[in-house]
């Protein structure tokens, strides 16, 4: 009966919700809808309504992806997020019709919405009836559904200056894609994209220094501090400059106006205002502080500590200025004073997703790849929308070779930071080791058109990518830049002969080839070395040297090769040795591919220029690791 009274419960909040949605008070949906996502997370309607009357961009796609997850094949969050950009078009899902209505359709539209059954002929020859009806299934459809998908408005995501102390993040046992639940406990300034429908929520703090305002400014300061959490920093600028003409000796004021140009990347105007507040007061601590920071900007290089020490020196209590200075050690590998000064920032900003953050790229940094995660997950815990936080989740995956979670990471991460050529390049990489070889195409195609520079070393994953699509001559360009990187890959140098194989050049794969021989190092590699040696010297038709390198394969442990790579050697043998002459091989099949001998590429290398019919292997995919390449943030 209490179940029962829930549930009646539920449906009358979840009408009052698409009520408030269809008058417009999109506050009030998502309060309601929000209500009930705590009682019910695994529930996809209440996410597809929520993301409706959401009003960004960043939390619809969240909410259509939650419900994505939650049901796969739901139609209604697949289109919404190809209509944000979000999800590839898939010609299975149909765009919305508005000829008839379904029946969930008919549940969700109030009585005075609903048409009056007057027969279908009556409905037909009325026009007013025609509208009406089609304004209805309009509303209910793409109003409620659709609404804010077509026009969305672009999330501001604002720079915070401070973190304000929160309670620390709990984990609990519901799975998430990283492995930790959620739950935000550091609050911020500026729009909280994902906080409506969490237990805790985030708000805004103000700013660090408060002082009171003097009767003149305080007007002009209430605007400023409008701009500030809108992210409009010209505007902010304009009207802290009004305030400082009346509180000319308010240090706090100059601070605030560096602390605007350095958001908008304007160093020198920055470091300008950061000086006059040290004129005012020179134990205005946060000046130090931001001197340190606009100094960095423009010099990476630039020994800053005794700024950092200055602000702490100044203002003890102001944890920006140990965290900062922990990021400064970390960058000069001076890591033991990196977490003295992290445990110190921790105590002043608990909770905080930046000092998490910090952590990880400390422990990473000193090849604790375990620890890093574990302060990773925190730092993704604590603010699920810090997008730093999805890059260092993806390459700290890589590092354990845990592809799936890395692709999951850097593919949303790279949805949100799309001029970030190294997160595209990275999702490029994982793309391919997953096996999605035109998904790596296509990103690596995203990172070069960003910023071409610096991006030498994931080359390779495009080219094997290529090899596996069979697109020879892409392949060779991109396996020659991977070759020319580092010539003792011996994954570099096995693609680069493939390449040449499906370009038809057999000669120049051979040459390749016999460079690979000398990197072979483990029976896994002299597998593959074998098989695409046999594969080149047939087409070279030096069928001699051709037999001897199947026969090498065969000898050796079936384990180091997939059962496609043997049973082709076997074929060959048949074929190119007569039954006289058929050497038995050391090692007899036993039925099956061992279960850590990856599946072969799908590709075969002659694909539309050989006859050869095998898939072949893909060289990053034998048991031995491939090494993977750990890209620098």
């Amino acid at each position: 009966m209490a179940q029962e009274s829930r549930e009646q419960s539920n449906d009358t909040i979840f009408e009052d919700a698409v009520q408030s949605l269809r008058r417009g008070d999109k506050a009030r949906a998502k309060e309601l809808l929000t209500l009930l996502l705590k009682a019910n997370q695994t529930n996809p309607v209440y996410w597809i309504w929520l993301s409706a009357a959401s009003d960004t961009q960043k939390e619809r796609i969240y909410c259509l992806q939650t419900a994505l997850k939650l049901d796969p094949e739901n139609a209604t969050a697949k289109r919404g997020l190809i209509l944000l950009g979000a999800l590839r078009p898939d010609d299975t899902i149909k765009p919305f019709p508005i000829s008839q209505r379904r029946a969930w359709e008919e549940k969700l539209l109030l009585k005075h919405e609903k048409p009056r059954e007057r027969g279908f002929k009556a409905f037909v020859k009325s026009p007013v009836a025609r509208l009406a009806g089609l304004a209805v299934i309009g509303l209910a459809l793409v109003g409620a559904v659709v609404f804010g998908f077509i026009l969305p408005r672009q999330a501001n995501f604002i720079i915070s200056d401070t973190n304000t102390p929160g309670p620390s993040p709990t984990f609990t046992a519901t799975p998430t894609v990283f492995g930790a639940t959620a739950i935000p406990t550091q609050v911020f300034t500026g729009p909280t994209p994902l906080s409506a429908f969490l237990d805790a929520t985030y708000t805004p703090t103000a700013l660090y220094v408060v002082t009171p305002r003097s009767a003149g400014a305080v007007d002009q300061y209430r605007i400023a501090q409008d701009a500030y959490k809108k992210g409009d920093w010209d505007a902010f600028i304009l009207n802290m400059e009004l305030v400082k003409d009346v509180e000319p000796d308010r240090a706090d004021v100059y601070y605030y106006i560096g602390e605007a140009y350095r958001f908008k990347g304007d160093a020198a105007n920055a470091a300008r205002s950061y000086n006059e507040a040290i004129d005012v007061d020179p134990n205005f601590g946060p000046a130090y502080l931001g001197l340190a920071r606009v100094r960095l900007m423009s010099n990476p290089r630039l020994d800053a500590e005794s700024l950092f020490t200055d602000a702490i020196e100044r203002d003890p209590n102001f944890g920006e200025a140990y965290l900062e200075r922990a990021r400064f050690y970390i960058s000069h590998e001076e890591y033991e004073k990196a977490l003295e000064d992290l445990a110190l920032a921790e105590q002043l900003l608990p909770g905080s997703p930046e000092v998490y953050l910090s952590y990880a790229r400390a422990y990473n940094e000193m090849d604790d790849p375990d620890k890093a995660l574990e302060y990773a997950q925190k730092a993704y815990a604590a603010d699920i929308v810090n997008m730093p936080t999805y890059r260092l989740l993806g390459e700290l995956y890589i590092q354990k070779e845990d592809y799936v979670n890395a692709v999951e990471a850097l593919r949303l991460y790279t949805t949100y930071e799309t001029e970030d050529a190294t997160g595209f390049a990275m999702l490029s990489q994982v793309y391919y080791l997953t096996g999605e070889y035109q998904n790596a195409v296509d990103a690596f195609n995203s990172a070069t058109n960003i910023n071409p520079n610096g991006l030498r070393k994931y080359y390779i994953y495009r080219g094997l990518s290529y090899v596996e699509l069979g697109n020879g001559d892409e392949a060779v360009k991109d396996m020659e830049v991977a070759v020319d990187e580092d010539d003792q890959s011996f994954e570099a140098r096995l693609g680069y002969a493939r390449a040449f194989y499906l370009d038809e050049k057999f000669g120049t794969a051979f040459l390749q080839i016999e460079v690979v021989h000398s990197l072979a190092k483990t029976d896994e590699q002299k597998a593959l070395e074998y098989y695409w040696r046999a594969k080149i010297q047939e087409k070279r038709e030096d069928v001699g040297d051709a037999i001897k390198y199947w026969q090498a394969l065969l000898k050796l442990d079936e384990e180091v090769m997939t059962a496609d790579m043997r049973s082709e050697a076997e074929g060959r043998i048949k074929e190119l040795v007569p039954p006289s002459q058929t050497p038995e091989p050391s090692s007899t099949p036993r039925g099956g591919a061992s279960t850590r001998t990856p599946t072969p590429g799908t590709t075969t290398p002659g694909s539309g220029k050989t006859p050869t019919p095998s898939r072949t292997p893909t060289p990053g995919k034998t048991p031995t690791r491939t090494p993977t390449v750990t890209p620098t943030p």
